[in-house]
């Protein structure tokens, strides 16, 4: 008996893993723009194996190309401004890095060739190829990444947090999305403090932000 209900089990979650939980999304389908003041663009990577460092871009827009009925035909774009990475560093940076010629942390990691060189690469950017739903009714986002002036497929692991038809500000459609990937910052160049260990290669990518339907005014 104890067997036959294990493989009752185990049949019902296959059958349920081969039916994919539709994704939930009332929001009508168009064009819709970031929404930069309910929006974050953040990134951990492991220091000297101690923690997790987070830090964060202040500057970044998004363009959402939405079929609700249809999500393997929506699409994402996104450009991040490297300068514009925030650690929120409060120690004296100047004093602390004798010789520098950068005023602060944030200024080195943006414009450094040891780090993201903005001045060479103004832009790092995201284009989807692909948007999959996942059998548990979330969504795998692939797309080409550029960053630090190589271009690498990714996969971003998304999820929709909520959509409304009628903003209550705005009375257009409106969406919210929770996304992360992994990535090695060796694949794309960025080999600094590698060896020895300060810095860890993976880099974790987390976004969390909402989306506002574009309108053209009538003519």
């Amino acid at each position: 008996m104890k067997h036959a209900f294990i493989l009752v089990a185990a049949l019902l979650l296959a059958a349920c893993a081969k039916s994919a939980a539709p994704v939930a999304i009332t929001a009508p389908a168009g064009t819709y723009e970031l929404d930069p003041y309910h929006s974050s663009v953040s990134f951990g990577i492991n220091h000297i194996g101690l923690s997790n460092y987070v830090a964060r871009f202040t500057k970044y827009k998004a363009t959402l190309k939405l079929d609700p009925a249809n999500m393997a035909a929506s699409s994402v774009a996104v450009t991040i401004d490297p300068t514009s990475i925030r650690t929120d560093f409060s120690g004296d940076f100047v004093g602390t890095h004798k010789g520098t010629p950068y005023k602060s942390f944030d200024e080195e990691l943006a414009m450094s060739p040891k780090f993201l060189d903005a001045g060479k690469f103004p832009q790092i950017t995201f284009n989807s190829t692909k948007v999959e739903q996942t059998a548990s009714g979330k969504l795998r986002i692939t797309g080409d990444l550029n960053f630090h002036g190589q271009t690498h497929p990714v996969v971003l692991d998304a999820s929709v947090v909520g959509s409304i038809e009628k903003h209550p500000f705005t009375q257009h459609g409106a969406l919210g999305f929770s996304a992360t990937t992994q990535i090695k910052r060796s694949e794309f160049g960025m080999t600094e403090y590698l060896k020895p260990a300060i810095l860890g290669d993976d880099v974790t990518l987390r976004f969390e932000g909402e989306f506002a339907q574009v309108v053209t005014p009538p003519v």
